[in-house]
């Protein structure tokens, strides 16, 4: 059973750093796309960052571009986001999701992946 466990969130000022951590078990790290997604109160859920199998591509949503880098360390079944400048509208839960298939291309729609962590609160004020 494929498990996603984030952590790193918390209560941030507008304009300062905070890095996400999301810990894989239960399969093999290295062979699946993995996301960050992220849902505000009252809104849907929101695509924020995706990092192929290997680590050699990283696709942004629009608004995260240059401020968030996603990335991953598969020695340590680990994948990272580090989001730096952050304004209040970044405040949500931040969830990382795995897609279920082997070194299958990217999808950064919610529906299309298969395996979800619980998420990690990120709140920032102003």
């Amino acid at each position: 059973q494929v498990q996603l466990v984030e952590s790193g969130g918390g209560l941030v000022q507008a304009g300062g750093s905070l890095r996400l951590s999301c810990v894989a078990s239960g399969t093999t790290f290295s062979l699946h796309g993995v996301n960050w997604f992220r849902q505000a109160p009252g809104k849907e859920r929101e695509f924020v960052a995706a990092i192929t199998p290997s680590g050699s591509h990283t696709f942004y949503g629009h608004s995260m571009e240059g401020r968030f880098t996603i990335s991953r360390d598969n020695a340590k079944n680990t994948l990272y986001l580090q989001m730096n400048s952050l304004e209040p509208e970044d405040t949500a839960v931040y969830y990382c999701a795995a897609d279920g298939r082997i070194n299958g291309p990217t999808n950064i729609l919610p529906e299309g992946m298969d395996y979800w962590g619980k998420g990690t609160l990120v709140i920032v004020s102003s």
